[in-house]
This record gives structure tokens, sequence and C-alpha cells, in this order.
């Protein structure tokens, strides 16, 4: 087994010292223009980012053991090598793009994600504010592991991925050379990831490259000032509340559904998705509606 060191657990000492720096720097230097700090808010990110190191332990050992055998029964071995890991790091790069793309897109999976954006402040304790059901993106990486990776390589490879988005979560670093920015995500790009207005909505999936959203037709470049948080915002500090809320919601459209293939779709389609109204009950006594005029306007039902 490869010997490589959890980056993510190595660098919490630095995370909680940055995010310190920074926050000490709102206090000397205020900006108007930006979100900033609120210590309530502040103290319920890190609270999520502790907790979900204790539950991505649990989490790890059943998804451990699927990889495990997926990786015995695969004839395909990589070597875990100085010059297979940036390979590697740039295979898991783009299955992690997909991964959040998709957590985005499916509401079983946003209910997981949707944690990190809860915050209406954008900040590195943002950076921290991670979810406690974490079990729901290994599906994305088994590709790596049947194509012959090692599970301790990908770990390692995840990691270094979420530690470099750590400090792309900042207001305080504007946009950075041109170069830079066209390939490699940046707070500018991160910036309307978490936005909750119009044309940012649903954009910049990147991790470490931001090449797969302009790839893939996700990209937005940043431009008017965002708006942090979600369409329609929690109001609470409570970190359980936190870590379930969208879980609860879905549970309750689930239980209101019509029939399972309406509950499947509260799952399955994207968040916000809402059938259509049932039909209104006909009567057969009433009379048959005379034909309606032909409109010269185009009409449409409002988008639910």
């Amino acid at each position: 087994m490869p010997d490589l060191p959890d980056v993510v657990l190595w660098s919490i000492p630095a995370f909680l010292l940055l995010t310190a720096v920074e926050a000490v720097s709102y206090r000397l230097h205020p900006d108007d223009d930006a979100a900033g700090y609120e210590s309530r808010d502040a103290a319920t990110s890190m609270t999520m980012g502790l907790g979900s190191v204790f539950f991505d332990l649990l989490w790890k050992i059943p998804i451990v053991a699927i990889y495990a055998g997926v990786h015995e029964l695969t004839p395909l071995r990589i070597p875990v090598e100085w010059w297979t890991l940036l390979p590697m790091l740039l295979a898991q790069d783009f299955f992690y793009y997909w991964s959040h793309r998709g957590h985005h897109v499916i509401r079983i999976l946003w209910a997981c994600h949707v944690v990190h954006h809860s915050s209406r402040k954008f900040n590195l304790s943002t950076a921290l504010r991670q979810p406690w059901t974490g079990f729901t993106s290994w599906v994305f990486y088994l590709p790596l592991i049947v194509a012959g990776v090692h599970p301790a390589a990908l770990a390692f490879c995840s990691s270094t991925n979420l530690v470099y988005q750590f400090w792309i979560h900042t207001e305080r670093i504007g946009t950075l050379w041109r170069p830079f920015e066209s390939v490699f995500n940046t707070p500018s790009h991160h910036r309307v990831h978490h936005a909750a207005q119009g044309n940012y909505l649903d954009r910049n999936f990147g991790g470490i490259l931001i090449v797969w959203d302009r790839l893939f037709g996700s990209f937005e470049p940043e431009g008017e000032a965002c708006l942090y948080g979600l369409t329609k915002n929690i109001t609470t500090y409570n970190p359980l509340r936190v870590a379930t809320h969208e879980y609860a919601a879905l549970a309750r459209d689930i239980r209101a559904a019509r029939g399972w293939r309406e509950g499947l779709s509260h799952a399955l389609r994207p968040p916000g998705w809402h059938p259509p109204p049932s039909p209104a009950p006909s009567s057969a006594a009433s009379p048959a509606p005379s034909p309606a005029p032909v409109s010269l306007t185009r009409s449409s039902r409002p988008a639910p």
C-alpha cells in the first residue's frame, strides 16, 4: 500500500491560522463591498469542517472496502511514482468536475453539497463549511479505480484537490494574471460559483482547473457583484440543521408526492423541480367548451 500523507489533516492548522488572519484583516481594514465575516456564521463553518473530518472517517470504511474490492478485481495497475501522481491528480480533477456538477443538478446529491453553499458570507471560513454526508461522491471516481489507480493514491489526490480549493474562498484577492485565470480555478471564478443570482447559478464547477468549465460550457466570468448563499436561504446557525435541512425538505416532498414516479423525480431531478399541477376534474354533465379564439401572441406557462 502506498505511503501517502492525508494532506487535509496536515493542513488543518494552516486552515485555522489563515482564517484567523483574514478575519483580523477585516476587523482592521473593513471593506464595505465585501461580505466579510460574522462570528456566528464563521463558528458554524468551522464546526461543520471539524465535524466533516470525523464523519469522513466513518464513511471511508465502506467506501475503501468497495474501492479495494474493485481494485483487486481489475487487472490494470498504475504504479504510484512521482511521475504518475500528476496525471492521476489531473484525472481526479476531471472526475471531480463531474461529481461537483452532479451534486448541483441532482437533488439528492445537492442535499449533501448544499451545506457548502449555505453561508451568505464568502471567506476562508466558508471553505471549511463541509458536509457530514460525504459518501455521495465515491461512485464518480470508480472509473479511476477500474483503470488501476490505487485507492490510497486516489485519496491523496482528492485531499490535495480539497486543500487547493481552500485559498480560493476569499474576497481579499481580486483577479490574477490572465494566463493563470485561464487555466486554474481562482477566487474570482469561485466567487461566481458561490453566488446565488441569475447567470451565476450552477457555474464554474472546477476544482483545481477551470479548463473543464471552459470545455463543457459551464464557465462564467465574474462581472457584477456576487450575492452569496442560496436562492432560498436558511436562517439557522445550528450545525445539525445546516447538515440536514435539505434532506428534511426532500423527505417532505417525497411524502407528499403523488406516486413513486413523482417521488423519484423529487430525488433525481434538479433542485427546485416541482411536479406539474394536477388536471382539473372534468364533469360529464358540463357542456363541451367552445373553441378558444386564435391568439396572435405567444404565451407560456410560468416556470416552476
